[in-house]
């Protein structure tokens, strides 16, 4: 991972695309946008803000899953 991505693009590895799918795009794209926005929250309650983070990581990867099942 490069040093320019967001928390978000990190956390669900945003850049790894094998299939080159463009709903998984998408998928990591939303997900990393929302993962980055509750970082902005976390100075009002670190806690809510990180279980927020880490429900939109899972439900990317069941979202990636969803979009890949039938290929």
């Amino acid at each position: 991972m490069t040093e320019s991505m967001s928390l978000g693009a990190q956390r669900v590895r945003e850049s790894f695309n094998p299939s080159q799918d463009n709903m998984v795009d998408k998928i990591k794209r939303y997900s990393a946008d929302l993962i980055d926005l509750c970082e902005e929250l976390k100075h009002l309650d670190p806690r809510l803000a990180s279980l927020a983070q880490t429900a939109y990581e899972e439900a990317a990867m069941w979202a990636v899953k969803a979009a890949t099942t039938a290929k």
